[in-house]
């Protein structure tokens, strides 16, 4: 069985997924319903479970899915916060791994223990998302407590010295800016090497567990 993991922008994915799970990388959801018939057009036979955080979006993408001729498809009822509950009520294992990005000003519920991200800056092991301090920025990105304290909780130093300024120079700065003008890539969470800002390593780790899904027959895992 394949999960596919069905976000709204891999800012989820980064954080937290389910095990040998496969990204649809898109900036929106709508971008990434064509890219995923596009990407499993070899795998139409094959088990899929769909999942996102809250299940709305993996429904419709279920849907859409099964429209476009995959008939072994499921999705996770009431998207990963529903899952992880269910599974600790029923004394089973929690195959997620990592976070479960949410979107209020927590950005993110901690499933496991395992922090499978790393901080945009500087690489170093870490899944704590925050949004630049900069008022002309604003980017969401993922940065440890190391560089949140070098860089003030900006996103880079063009940033932070823009952040230190007095608001009306911030003001005029900001004036008639494009608003895609970003350090980072917002589809792949990626720094912009034209900044001269080291792009972070993968660690390479692979992490294995046992268990099982929490699965019914009505196209739903539960």
């Amino acid at each position: 069985m394949r999960y596919l993991s069905i976000c709204v922008t891999t800012n989820e994915y980064e954080v937290g997924h389910f095990e040998n799970a496969l990204e649809i990388p898109a900036d929106t959801f709508r971008d990434q319903l064509p890219k995923a018939v596009e990407m499993m057009q070899d795998h139409k036979d094959k088990k899929i479970v769909m999942y996102c955080t809250g299940g709305i979006r993996c429904e419709k993408a279920s849907a859409w899915m099964k429209h476009n001729g995959f008939n072994k498809v499921w999705h996770i009822e009431g998207g990963i916060i529903e899952y992880a509950r269910r599974a600790r009520e029923q004394g089973l294992p929690v195959r997620f791994i990592g976070k479960n990005f949410v979107f209020d000003e927590r950005m993110g519920e901690r499933i496991s223990d395992d922090v499978i991200a790393h901080c945009h800056q500087c690489g170093a092991p870490c899944d704590t998302h925050t949004n630049c301090l900069n008022d002309g920025c604003h980017l969401l990105f993922i940065q440890c407590p190391s560089c949140a304290e070098k860089f003030a909780g900006c996103c880079s130093e063009a940033c932070m010295e823009e952040h230190k300024l007095p608001e009306e120079e911030q003001r005029k700065l900001r004036a008639g800016r494009e608003n895609g003008n970003k350090i980072f890539n917002k589809s792949r969470g990626r720094l912009n090497t034209k900044l001269g800002i080291p792009e972070p390593e993968s660690s390479g780790k692979t992490i294995t567990r046992r268990g099982s899904m929490i699965a019914s027959s009505n196209h739903s895992a539960r």
